[in-house]
């Protein structure tokens, strides 16, 4: 565990999904490249899908196609992205070990939770009723109504719906775009290690909490509600 910030005492939770609470990476990857065979383009590494991830899935297939293709074959490939990741998008998707227990002991310590996704809603809505409904409360995804992180958008609306303010509030993401998102809210961020960032590109990005599993979280905050 790597620790450098004293959070405030907090109320509220904010997580990311992607790559925090699930591992969705397969079934992405899968459909990234199902799209891009049925539009005549070569496929990514799993790998490679990782990197693009992060900023919401019409950003994933812009980064999957080749450099100068087409507008048209573009359109098509994100519509075909789409239409097979809804159907396909808990074929291998799962939560990381020690998550559930994490969010139940977060949930008894009296914490509020919440999660926001770059994901498109319905797919978030669907992963929430299937994994998070018992102990998560707010669930954000993408639509026309809201800005993507790293815009604090979603932060804003999940803390509202909560009616907790942000300086009651951390963020807990594995990449880049969560830590700037946590900076755009005004919130103290926690990185964990078992996503689809490693331990070196988020120091060059700015962390300064990291943690290799899920029960590390419940210790950070319930020994600072201790102290507090």
């Amino acid at each position: 565990m790597t620790f450098t910030n004293n959070f405030e005492q907090v109320r509220a939770v904010v997580f990311d999904l992607d790559g925090t609470l699930l591992n969705t990476l397969d079934d992405l990857a899968n459909a990234t490249n199902w799209a891009l065979r049925k539009n005549g383009l070569p496929e990514r590494t799993l790998d490679e899908v990782r990197r693009f991830v992060g900023n919401g899935v019409r950003r994933l297939i812009e980064r999957a196609v080749p450099e100068g293709v087409a507008s048209d074959v573009l359109e098509s490939t994100f519509d075909d992205f789409k239409a097979y990741y809804v159907q396909h998008c808990q074929d291998q998707t799962c939560l990381y070990e020690g998550v559930a227990p994490m969010l139940a002991a977060l949930k008894q310590q009296g914490l509020r939770l919440a999660i926001v996704s770059n994901k498109l809603q319905e797919g978030v809505d669907e992963l929430f009723h299937r994994y998070f409904s018992t102990t998560v409360e707010v669930a954000v995804g993408e639509s026309p109504s809201v800005a993507r992180k790293p815009a604090p958008d979603m932060v804003f609306a999940a803390l509202q719906e909560l009616g907790v303010a942000p300086n009651e509030a951390i963020y807990v993401g594995d990449s880049d775009v969560d830590l700037q998102t946590a900076h755009n809210s005004g919130l103290p961020c926690i990185s964990v290690l078992w996503g689809f960032r490693d331990r070196d590109f988020l120091l060059a990005h700015g962390a300064t909490c990291m943690v290799e599993r899920p029960a590390e979280i419940v210790s950070l905050l319930h020994q600072h509600d201790e102290q507090s």
